[in-house]
């Protein structure tokens, strides 16, 4: 019995410590799963908190350095937009950018707008002509703002000339001289004045154009030497040359043209109010050698040239071929260069000294207002040309040398 019991308290000691190590089995597991249930946990905490994070810093507002630079970005944008050189196909002309969807009908828009292949029109110059004065005249309606002033008003050209209707081409009107008579006054003579009466001198300007193109047929048949230039390349600027001269007024008070077998030289038609419009033919001031050529030709014989300025019709349009004894203007007397003594070279009792002391050698006449209003000028103007041809003639040839055959006959014909 003892030994049963042993026996039974062992079994139960084994059965207990089984119980034991089961328990110690079990609270091992119960610790195993808390950790486990432990480390679950965590990891949905943290994915918790990284969402609440991430939420969070939705909500919260950018950093100073985020907001500098979309500040940047959107200037950029709007710098672009206004930037011609960036205006492309891909964007509009308002900076926004265009799909790629929407530049297809954009190009398509663009096509209907200019035509398929055609280049958009550019409007005549008769309508940018029209154009120009319409928007002047809604100019002239303008207010005028704070330290603007109105410095004059521009003067529209007369629609009329000699009476009550236009001169025909080739014929000057009064309208001509009386803006000449305007600008030969000082106070007009200026840059300011001149620009409010451009349109009446365009007007004056046509008429002296198409007088020099009618009056240059005329002279051409009446002296074949002289060729048929255009208007432009014989008539004189109106602006004077102030940058050597006392008179700093900056306009001319005539209108000129000169014709010569080289252009602006030669027969010289000037157009001035107040009877002062003339015709002079000859050379002014020539150059050195040309001024020796023609005093060496003429101490050889002077025939040629005395006999020229003493022509009946020469005189009666020019004057009498001898000096006055004021010293005025008279045939080719009395020029503002003239010398009072004997040249360089020459004696003073030489028996042309009066031609050797002229430096130029021209003449002119002068017309009255109304002879220069008159329909038929033109013919009046080539008569006086036909006059002064052979003096003109004659001074070319004494520019030039003289063979010895021709020398020998003056001297056989003194």
């Amino acid at each position: 019995m003892a030994t049963a019991k042993r026996r039974s308290s062992k079994s139960n000691s084994r059965t207990s410590s089984n119980t034991k190590k089961g328990s110690k089995r079990v609270s091992s597991g119960a610790r195993n799963q808390k950790a486990s249930t432990t480390e679950s946990d965590d990891e949905e905490r943290s994915r918790n908190n990284a969402s609440h994070n991430s939420d969070s810093e939705e909500g919260k507002p950018k950093n100073a350095t985020t907001l500098k630079r979309s500040r940047n970005r959107n200037t950029r944008k709007r710098l672009q937009a206004y930037d011609s050189d960036a205006l492309d196909d891909d964007s509009d002309f308002n900076g926004k950018e265009v799909d790629e969807e929407d530049e297809e009908p954009m190009k398509s828009k663009r096509k209907r707008a200019n035509g398929a292949g055609k280049q958009a029109k550019t409007p005549s110059p008769r309508k940018r002509r029209r154009k120009a004065d319409e928007d002047d005249e809604e100019d002239s309606n303008f207010d005028l703002k704070e330290g603007q002033e109105i410095v004059g008003e521009v003067v529209q050209a007369p629609k009329t000339g000699r009476g009550n209707s236009l001169v025909p081409p080739g014929q000057i009107s009064k309208n001509t001289f009386n803006f000449l008579e305007r600008l030969a006054d000082p106070e007009c003579n200026d840059r300011e004045w001149f620009k409010l009466h451009e349109p009446v001198y365009r007007v004056a300007e046509k008429e002296f154009k198409d007088f020099v193109d009618a009056f240059t047929e005329i002279l051409t048949e009446i002296d074949p030497h002289v060729p048929p230039l255009p208007p432009k390349d014989v008539i004189h600027r109106i602006y004077r040359d102030i940058r050597f001269s006392n008179d700093k007024t900056p306009y001319k008070k005539n209108l000129s043209a000169s014709f010569s077998r080289s252009g602006r030289k030669g027969i010289f038609a000037c157009f001035r109010p107040g009877s002062e419009s003339l015709l002079a033919a000859g050379t002014w001031c020539p150059g050195k050698n040309e001024l020796a050529t023609i005093r060496s030709n003429i101490a050889r014989s002077s025939d040629r040239l005395r006999q020229v300025i003493s022509d009946p019709e020469f005189v009666a349009l020019f004057g009498e071929p001898t000096p006055t004894k004021d010293g005025s203007r008279r045939n080719i007397f009395g020029a503002e260069d003239e010398l009072k003594v004997a040249p360089k070279g020459f004696d003073k009792d030489h028996r042309d000294i009066d031609l050797l002391k002229c430096r130029t050698f021209a003449v002119l006449h002068r017309f009255k207002d109304s002879e220069v209003l008159a329909p038929d000028f033109k013919r009046r103007l080539g008569e006086a040309v036909a006059v002064a041809r052979p003096f003109v003639h004659c001074l070319n040839d004494l520019m030039t040398l003289q063979d010895h055959n021709n020398e020998n006959e003056d001297d056989n014909r003194n």
